[in-house]
This record gives structure tokens, sequence and C-alpha cells, in this order.
């Protein structure tokens, strides 16, 4: 299970991603965070998504399941919105390729109260950038 969850203090602003990668006992195997400099919020949930999945895909992990508090990400993933912003184009054709890369994959949006922990992640790494 990957948990991931990016934010930006200010739109654009200070950013960073979080992902949490739990075993199938809900162990953490890991915690990936990433100080992103200047940007946008929605630039921190996709590259949340991409550090989680890379690091999934490192540990060998073919069946994973995604939950995010972006119903945007999610939405964009499903193919239910259609991904316009210039940016974000070559993040989204990324996560898809990796995504494709695992046997099975599940992305499903989870209220921001589900997604404490890569939320904290994001924080952490935030705060020790002031």
């Amino acid at each position: 299970m990957l948990y991931a969850d990016g934010g930006s203090r200010g739109n654009p602003g200070p950013a960073a991603s979080g992902a949490v990668l739990y075993g199938d006992d809900g162990e953490v195997l890991e915690e990936i965070g990433t100080f992103l400099g200047v940007t946008t919020n929605n630039v921190a949930e996709w590259t949340a998504l991409l550090e989680g999945l890379k690091a999934a895909l490192a540990r060998g992990i073919d069946d994973i399941a995604v939950r995010m508090d972006s119903e945007l990400v999610v939405k964009q993933l499903s193919g239910a919105y259609r991904v316009k912003h210039p940016g974000l184009i070559p993040l989204h054709a990324e996560a898809k390729a990796l995504l494709r890369k695992f046997a099975h994959s599940d992305v499903q949006h989870v209220r921001r109260g589900a997604n404490k922990a890569a939320d904290a992640v994001v924080n952490q790494v935030l705060d020790a950038h002031r």
C-alpha cells in the first residue's frame, strides 16, 4: 500500500512531496520525503506519487494499491479529467508509465484524514526547510 501526498505553503510556494510505503502486514517499509523548492501544490502531489511508485518498484513490489487525497490527480490518472497544464503533462505520462510496470495497480482517492502519514512526511520536510 502506498499513501502519497504533496503540499506547498503558498501556491506556488515552498513545496514538498511525501510518500509512505507499507508492507502487506501494515508495517512501514519506507518513508520518502522530498523538498521541491518553490512550485505548485499539483506538482508536489504528482511528485509524491512518482517517488512512491519508484520506491515500490525498487523493492520489487508488483501489486500496488495507491491512496491519495488529491482527487484531481486520481481523476487525471483514471482519464476522468484531462491534464491541461503543460508542466503536469510529463508528470502524468511518467506516472502512467510507472503504473504499467506493476502487474496490478489500484489508485483511489481518500479523504485527507486517511492520508495523515504521508501528510506528516510533507510537513516534516517543509518544516526542515524553513
